[in-house]
């Protein structure tokens, strides 16, 4: 039996794992045969995501994070460390954009609040090195694990409004390149940084920026068809086969690499 994309028993924490992307990348882990947590800081949200995924046959359980509280995260590692024994792969999912450290069509970059910049650069990307600080530890100790941190397109390409979200996600590009290297020449080939950089998905955080209130595509959202070949925008499912490959033994020789999960978007002719 061929047991490369097995993942059954991994121990899986989800950090933002409350969004519309968390929540579906969770469950399809779950079902897959991995013991999913689900970190965030809504409990309500939390506990009816894991309800759902239970009563689906998977095994899930939600713990409170706080991504840019140090105590917090670690207290969560120790939990769960102490419970299941080992962490073998950490999704970054937290993040999130302000409207301050956007550009809107009728401002200018004066318009720009820095300290409101500052807070998106901190929570998508300081977000990210947090977490990967504390869960890489058991990974060290075990000699195995992956992390899986969330890039997007405005890493990529400069996309208008973004400015403070954009050069969060170019961040979290690099930083996944240098803590690939970091950790393999320091720590062994058993531990692998990679990252997945969504297209455009329709999520609460950007429905109303692509979709009016009749569900109808704004502007910007007509905008997005038009320069991804696919021409549309992508379904929360079509990111677990990529994250169910990045954690697998089927990308043991993979590391320090974003994969682009986005439709044609990043490669289309302007």
């Amino acid at each position: 039996m061929n047991n490369l994309f097995n993942i059954k028993d991994y121990v899986v924490v989800i950090t933002g794992g409350t969004g519309i992307l968390g929540r579906c990348i969770a469950k399809y882990l779950a079902l897959e045969g991995a013991k999913v947590i689900i970190g965030g800081r809504k409990e309500n949200v939390g506990a009816e995501i894991v309800s759902d995924i239970q009563s689906a046959g998977g095994q899930c359980e939600f713990v409170k994070m706080d991504v840019m509280n140090v105590e917090q995260m670690q207290q969560a590692c120790d939990y769960i460390v102490s419970k299941y024994g080992r962490v073998d792969t950490l999704l970054n999912a937290a993040g999130g954009n302000m409207p301050g450290a956007t550009i809107a069509p009728d401002q200018t970059f004066f318009d720009l609040a820095p300290e409101q910049f500052q807070t998106v650069l901190n929570l998508n990307l300081t977000g990210t090195v947090i977490p990967t600080q504390i869960f890489l530890k058991p990974m060290v100790e075990q000699g195995k694990g992956s992390i899986i941190n969330f890039s997007s397109m405005s890493a990529f390409r400069p996309i208008t409004r973004v400015c403070g979200y954009s050069a969060a996600k170019s961040g979290i590009n690099s930083f996944t390149g240098w803590m690939a290297q970091e950790a393999a020449r320091k720590f062994g080939e058993g531990i692998r940084v990679n990252a997945i950089a969504p297209g455009f998905f329709i999520t609460e955080q950007n429905r109303s920026l692509l979709t009016n209130p009749d569900g109808s595509f704004t502007a910007r959202g007509e905008a997005v068809i038009r320069q991804t070949p696919f021409s549309r925008m992508g379904e929360p499912e079509e990111l677990c086969g990529t994250i169910h490959y990045l954690m697998s033994d089927a990308a043991k020789f993979v590391t320090g690499t974003v994969a682009v999960v986005d439709g044609g978007f990043n490669v289309t002719a302007m």
